[in-house]
C-alpha cells in the first residue's frame, strides 16, 4: 500500500515537472536619471506573469511602472511608486514588454529590484489527481515565499540605509551645534569681560 502509494507520488510528481514549469527571476538595476529601461518575456496564451518591485536607492525612492502586451497596449501602470506588483494572465501569444522609467528626474539615479514570476499554463487534457493539483499549490506558494522573501531583503536594506544616512546626518548636526555654543560662550565671555575692564584716562 505504501509503495503503491509512493510510486503514485513519484509518477505525479514527474507529470507535473514536465508539465508545468514555473520560473523566477530576480534582478537588481540602476535607472538613470532621465532614462528608462525595458525588459520582455514571451509568453503564450493564458501564461500567468507576475513583476514585483521596489526602489532601493535615489532621490524619493520612486519609480515609474508599466507592463505593456505585443500590441503596445498598456495593462497596468504605476506612477511614482516606490514598491508594486502587478500580475497578468496573456491573452494571446507574443512578447509582452514591461519597462522601469526615471524620466521624471533630472539628477537622481534609481536603484530597483525586482522578480518576475511565471507560470506557463497547461491544460488539463484528464481529470487531475488531488496530489498533483496540491504539488501544483504547493510550488506556487514556493515560489510566492520566496518572492517575498526576496521583497524583504531589499526592503531592510533600504531602512538600513536610511537608518545610517540619518545617524550621520544627526552626527554632524550635533557637531556643528556643539561649535556654535562654544563661539557663543566664547563671545559671550569676552563681551562681559570688557564691562569689568578698567578704562584709563592718561
Amino acid at each position: 500500500m505504501a509503495v503503491s502509494f509512493l510510486l503514485k507520488f513519484i509518477a505525479s510528481w514527474l507529470a507535473l515537472s514536465l508539465a508545468t514549469q514555473h520560473a523566477a527571476y530576480a534582478h537588481m538595476i540602476t535607472v538613470a536619471a532621465g532614462k528608462k529601461d525595458c525588459f520582455f518575456e514571451d509568453l503564450h496564451k493564458q501564461d500567468k506573469m507576475t513583476v514585483t518591485y521596489q526602489v532601493g536607492g535615489g532621490g524619493h525612492l520612486d519609480i515609474d511602472f508599466w507592463l505593456a502586451d505585443p500590441e503596445g497596449r498598456l495593462l497596468g501602470k504605476q506612477v511614482k511608486q516606490s514598491t508594486g506588483t502587478l500580475s497578468i494572465t496573456a491573452e494571446k501569444n507574443g512578447r509582452f514588454e514591461y519597462c522601469f522609467s526615471n524620466q521624471m528626474s533630472a539628477i537622481a539615479d534609481k536603484i530597483v529590484s525586482f522578480n518576475v514570476h511565471g507560470i506557463i499554463y497547461v491544460g488539463d487534457d484528464d481529470v487531475v489527481a488531488p496530489i498533483e493539483r496540491e504539488i501544483r499549490l504547493l510550488a506556487h506558494g514556493l515560489a510566492s515565499v520566496k518572492d517575498e522573501q526576496e521583497y524583504i531583503v531589499v526592503r531592510e536594506k533600504t531602512h538600513r540605509n536610511t537608518a545610517e544616512s540619518t545617524n550621520e546626518r544627526v552626527k554632524w548636526w550635533s557637531v556643528l551645534q556643539a561649535i556654535v555654543l562654544f563661539a557663543v560662550v566664547g563671545w559671550q565671555v569676552y563681551y562681559l569681560k570688557s564691562f569689568f575692564e578698567v578704562k584709563r584716562v592718561i
